[in-house]
């Protein structure tokens, strides 16, 4: 309703809104907009060039037009007078189809028709680094085994304190700060939400830390493998299924050994059944392979999955079942596009509750020591061109996705892979300098 944004403005006492939207590639996009201007704002939208962001359009394209979604604002806390707030591009009087946001939306709708919501969870794992990014800020976080080390938090305690009080603040619910497997590296985690809350408050946290970290004269980065001796950083996602009142966990089932419903099983098995495809878009970088395909780490494991097998309480496995109702996908990392990540993975999970995929045989082993025991296991691609091609051949993911959005992201990733070609290594020329 017109004039909502301006009625917060001043019970708030905000003074700017940042209209935002998120293009393909995840980039955070915004207008800056005074209070006074808002009401006239939200009923016109907020005009952007496309492509002078991560769409696929030219310079001929008409105006895209934000719309405010005002069930979605997010103060500042570190900066009380800004509220970011989400938006929808909307472009010729319609929905721009090829926004990931209107994309999860879509997704979303179509579920709630069979009375299905899916909630999910996020664990985004950062790293904190010096200004230009050769090294990690803390010089004396050196252990080779450093996952929960206490003094390495504590002298990183004003910046993750607070992210975290800014984050209870919001109402998010942080329940635990932890310093994660590799030097310099953290983690966050706070409460599961539907998929478009949390998609909206992945997107906001990634700007939160930055401009925090920032604040403390470091920098954050989400890079998926930034140090190619240390362990990744992952965006792991933990999926339930419930009715639309949330008032029931669909996943749920106290007969199951595991605690999982058929229901839960079936979308574990769209899981498996697309992950090949699906990777395309929860790992969306030439970087992202470096996680995935990763050398042991100098902490002993990378905690990364590179085939297509699910486990119980493994984290060795694609997908974990760490308790009963829910599945931990390890799969993602934080370069994916909140948005389309969340969209993609609802429409391979719901493939497999429509047509009742079996996920295949529970695999209680390690498989990084015992992988190679394991007739047939399908492996994930080894870089991202491989992956955008698996994206390309899976008609459903594609279709289900949405036929514009999938094409305009599949025409930038590859023009993107097509760029990295171009650029010559210094590994190259070690090896190839003298032949």
């Amino acid at each position: 309703m017109a004039g909502e944004l301006e009625a917060y403005a001043k019970k708030n006492k905000v003074k700017f809104f940042l209209f935002n939207f998120t293009d393909l590639f995840g980039t955070q996009r915004a207008k800056l907009v005074p209070a006074e201007a808002a009401t006239r704002m939200q009923k016109a939208g907020a005009g952007f060039a496309g492509f002078a962001t991560w769409l696929d359009q030219t310079p001929a394209h008409p105006d895209i037009l934000v719309m405010p979604d005002p069930n979605a604002i997010i103060p500042l806390p570190w900066r009380p007078e800004v509220a970011w707030v989400a938006g929808d591009p909307w472009m010729s009087g319609k929905p721009l189809e090829q926004a990931p946001r209107h994309a999860l939306k879509k997704a979303m709708e179509k579920t709630a028709k069979s009375n299905l919501k899916l909630m999910a969870g996020v664990e985004p794992e950062f790293f904190l680094i010096n200004a230009d990014g050769t090294q990690i800020s803390d010089g004396r976080d050196t252990q080779e085994k450093p996952c929960y080390d206490q003094a390495a938090i504590m002298r990183r305690l004003d910046v993750i304190t607070e992210i975290s009080s800014t984050m209870i603040e919001l109402g998010w619910g942080p329940y635990q700060n932890d310093h994660e497997d590799a030097n310099g590296q953290f983690e966050i985690n706070w409460n599961f939400n539907d998929a478009l809350t949390t998609a909206d408050q992945l997107a906001f946290f990634k700007f939160m830390v930055k401009s925090i970290a920032e604040k403390h004269g470091l920098r954050a980065t989400f890079m998926p493998k930034p140090f190619i001796n240390l362990t990744g950083s992952g965006c792991h996602v933990h999926l339930s299924m419930w009715d639309n009142a949330r008032k029931k966990n669909l996943f749920d089932d106290a007969k199951d050994e595991m605690g999982l419903s058929p229901m839960a099983y079936n979308f574990l098995g769209g899981l498996i059944h697309h992950a090949e495809s699906l990777v395309a878009v929860t790992n969306p970088t030439v970087n992202s392979y470096k996680r995935i395909n990763a050398p042991r780490t100098i902490s002993g494991a990378t905690w990364s999955p590179n085939t297509v097998t699910f486990g119980g309480n493994n984290r060795t496995h694609m997908v974990r079942i760490p308790d009963a109702g829910r599945t931990e996908f390890r799969l993602p990392d934080n370069a994916a596009n909140p948005y389309l990540m969340l969209a993609s993975i609802l429409a391979a999970g719901m493939h497999g509750i429509e047509a009742k995929m079996d996920p295949g045989k529970r695999l209680d082993i390690d498989m990084y020591a015992e992988g190679h025991t394991v007739k047939n296991a399908k492996k994930l691609p080894l870089n991202l061109l491989d992956a955008l091609r698996n994206f390309e051949k899976d008609t459903y993911l594609r279709e289900a996705l949405g036929a514009e959005v999938s094409s305009a992201y599949l025409k930038l990733k590859h023009a993107e892979w097509n760029q990295y070609c171009r650029h010559l290594t210094q590994w190259e020329r070690d090896t190839t300098l003298d032949c």
